[in-house]
């Protein structure tokens, strides 16, 4: 089986087809036909080259070699989401159409803006958990700060001439870093980008001077040094890479995570939810899939349907705190 990545479409495609065996044992669409029966597209809220993107592309080959059909990366930012969020609300409720998102998107979002035009609850049906995933903090390798508290005393000494990127404004990224600033009392600037790519690159050529973001996406440059890593934001170090100390180590009880999941249009029958669901849990277990998630620091874990609509509830509430605490102004 070849998998090739087209890189104007960002098509993903499969070349093998489904056997007639699993053609008949496949979900209905409800029309007679096989589910799916043509390609599936996934939707991304982010510009190419972010954590979200290198996820959905991953689940998009797992899907592809399974359905026989190609997957279809549609990236659309804008909005910390929302934009690519209308899409998926009118999208038709047949399981074709697929929505890869963060928390930042989902549970976040709602909490930032007076007025969205879509309902995460009401309009998106989530189907399975992906993983959790700690968020890293970076510097250009200009910045004379080799720890967490190397930069916050870097921070406190010049107040408000260090710049930190964002993935947009009411992101993951951005309220990270705003509850370092609102636990530490440094004053440094917000500059929003759309999407973890380009704050990445803005970053790396020192356009700014900070970011946090997914350490999927930053520990190629943190390898090969275009980014100074000081400390991951979670309880505990990632494996991928056990030397970089946790944020809170130096600044305790500071703590913060991101999650990602598996999203379609509300009204899509319970059976195609199920199926979807169910081929989240078998590419987690595969040792290759696995450990292609874990490299990116995630902590692979799916979830069904019911279990993943409740832990939504309770990060929105989790997050209405954290933007009332770091002050954060609606949008």
């Amino acid at each position: 089986m070849k998998i090739s990545i087209k890189t104007n479409s960002y098509v993903i495609a499969a070349t093998a087809l489904l056997s007639s065996v699993a053609i008949a044992q496949s979900p209905s669409t409800g029309l007679g036909r096989p589910y799916p029966s043509r390609p599936l597209r996934m939707i991304i809220g982010f510009p190419p080259g972010g954590p979200t993107d290198l996820i959905a592309r991953l689940v998009g080959q797992h899907l592809s070699e399974t359905f026989g059909q190609p997957v279809v990366i549609d990236n659309r930012p804008g909005a910390g989401g929302s934009v690519a969020g209308v899409l998926m609300m009118k999208a038709a409720p047949d399981g074709h159409t697929l929505f890869v998102a963060s928390n930042g998107e989902i549970a976040i979002s709602p909490n930032l803006y007076k007025k969205m035009a879509y309902d995460t609850e009401r309009d998106i049906a989530p189907v399975s958990r992906i993983g959790g995933a700690q968020l890293v903090l970076l510097v250009h390798p200009s910045v004379a700060a080799y720890s967490v508290n190397d930069l916050l005393a870097l921070a406190k000494a010049r107040p408000g001439a260090i710049n930190f990127a964002s993935s947009g404004i009411g992101s993951t990224a951005q309220l990270a870093a705003e509850l370092l600033k609102f636990m530490t009392g440094v004053d440094i600037v917000h500059v929003p980008y759309k999407g973890a790519g380009p704050a990445l690159t803005e970053t790396m050529g020192g356009q700014v001077q900070m970011l946090i973001t997914g350490f999927s996406a930053a520990q190629t440059h943190i390898r090969s040094g275009k980014l100074r890593a000081l400390g991951v934001t979670g309880a505990n170090r990632v494996k991928a890479m056990p030397d970089l100390p946790t944020i809170g180590e130096s600044v305790p009880g500071y703590q913060m995570m991101s999650w990602y999941g598996l999203f379609t249009t509300k009204g899509t029958p319970a059976t195609l939810i199920n199926r979807l669901q169910s081929e989240v849990v078998a590419m987690l277990k595969r040792p290759d899939f696995n450990d292609k998630f874990v490299g990116l620091g995630m902590e692979p874990e799916a979830s069904t349907p019911q279990a993943f609509a409740v832990n939504i509830r309770e990060e929105k509430a989790k997050w209405a705190k954290v933007i009332k605490l770091a002050r954060v102004p609606l949008q």
